[in-house]
C-alpha cells in the first residue's frame, strides 16, 4: 500500500513537472543570441508582484508587458556587463550586504531567510542574486565609464545652504522616456497622458519608464530642494500634490515627474557634512543620466527579435 502511495505520488509529481516545462519552456525572444523564455517572464511577473504592490493592479496583458521589458532590459545589461567585464561574480560578502540591505522591508536580517523567502514563493534564489549582481556591475560599469565627466560645483551648493537654511523637500515620482526611430513624440507623451489618467501614475511608470526607479513605480522618495537642478526645481515648485509635470528634456530622454507630497525643514546641520552629502547625491543623478545615455546606446547596436514556437532545447 505505501509502495503504491509512493509510486503515485512520484508518477503525480513526474507528470507535473515535464506539462508545467511544456507549458512554460519556449523561447519568445532573442536579444542576439541570448534567448528569453515564457519561464523567465512568468519568474519575472511573480518577482515583480512581491517587489511592487502596484504590479499587482495591473491586467495580465501589461503585467507581461512590463515582465518582459524589465527582462530585455537586464538581458541587454548582462550581455554588455560580459563584453567588457567578462563574468558576473561579485564577492560573496558584499553581495549578501547588499541583498539583507535591499530587502529589510520584507524583514530579511539574514541570507537564509532571503532563500527561504524566495524559495516558498517558488522563485529561485539564485535568480535574484544574479539580477542583484547585474545591477551592481552595471553601476561599476557606468562609474568607471563616466566618473571623470560628472560636473558639480561645490562652492556654489555651498552658497545656496549658508544663504538658505529652510529647505523644502519634495516626495516625487519619476517616469523617464524616449522614443524609438519608428515612434512620434506627441503620440508617444499622448499614449502615456492617457494611461496616467485610466489607470494612475505609479502603474504607467511600470509600463513606460526606462528608468531603474521603474520596478517601483517610479517612486524616488523625498529630495530635498538642494539636490534638484534649477531646471527641475522651478518645474517642481509650480505644481500642487497630485500634480504632474510636462515632459522635461534631459540627458537620455524625456521626464515626467509627480509631486507626491511636499514639507519645509528647518534643521542645523554641518556644512561641510552637508555638502558632501549632495553631491554624493548630484553625483548619483548624472551618473543615472550617464547610464540611460550608454543604455540606449549599448540597445540600438544589438538585435532585439519576437521568436514564435520554438521549445527551449537543454535549457
Amino acid at each position: 500500500m505505501n509502495f503504491r502511495v509512493f509510486f503515485f505520488g512520484i508518477f503525480f509529481i513526474f507528470i507535473h513537472v515535464n506539462i508545467t516545462n511544456a507549458i512554460e519552456n519556449k523561447i519568445l525572444f532573442k536579444v542576439n543570441n541570448e534567448i528569453i523564455t515564457s519561464l523567465d517572464i512568468f519568474s519575472e511577473m511573480k518577482y515583480l508582484r512581491i517587489i511592487n504592490d502596484e504590479f499587482k493592479k495591473l491586467e495580465k496583458e501589461k503585467a507581461f508587458e512590463v515582465s518582459k521589458n524589465s527582462i530585455i532590459r537586464e538581458k541587454i545589461k548582462e550581455i554588455e556587463i560580459e563584453r567588457v567585464i567578462k563574468k558576473i561574480e561579485i564577492e560573496d560578502k558584499i553581495l549578501n550586504n547588499l541583498i539583507i540591505s535591499y530587502f529589510k522591508e520584507f524583514k530579511i536580517n539574514t541570507i537564509t531567510e532571503f532563500e527561504n523567502f524566495f524559495l516558498n514563493k517558488n522563485i529561485d534564489p539564485n535568480a535574484i542574486k544574479k539580477k542583484i549582481s547585474i545591477e551592481v556591475l552595471w553601476n561599476q560599469l557606468i562609474y568607471s565609464k563616466y566618473n571623470q565627466n560628472v560636473k558639480i560645483d561645490k562652492q556654489l551648493i555651498k552658497n545656496n545652504l549658508s544663504n538658505n537654511k529652510e529647505q523644502k523637500e519634495f516626495l516625487i515620482s519619476e517616469i523617464l522616456f524616449n522614443i524609438n526611430e519608428n515612434e512620434n513624440l506627441n503620440r508617444k507623451i499622448l499614449l502615456i497622458n492617457n494611461s496616467i489618467k485610466e489607470i494612475n501614475f505609479a502603474q504607467t511608470a511600470l509600463a513606460y519608464s526606462i528608468s531603474d526607479t521603474a520596478n517601483k513605480g517610479g517612486n524616488l522618495g523625498w529630495i530635498s530642494e538642494s539636490i534638484l537642478s534649477e531646471q527641475i526645481y522651478k518645474k517642481i515648485k509650480k505644481l500642487k500634490v497630485g500634480e504632474h509635470t510636462s515632459p522635461i528634456t534631459v540627458p537620455g530622454g524625456f521626464l515626467i515627474l509627480k509631486l507626491l507630497d511636499f514639507k519645509e525643514v528647518n534643521k542645523e546641520f554641518d556644512i561641510e557634512n552637508e555638502v558632501e552629502k549632495i553631491v554624493k547625491k548630484k553625483t548619483n543623478q548624472q551618473l543615472n543620466q550617464f547610464s540611460n545615455i550608454y543604455f540606449n546606446k549599448v540597445k540600438k547596436d544589438l538585435v532585439i527579435e519576437e521568436v514564435k514556437h520554438k521549445s527551449v532545447i537543454n535549457k
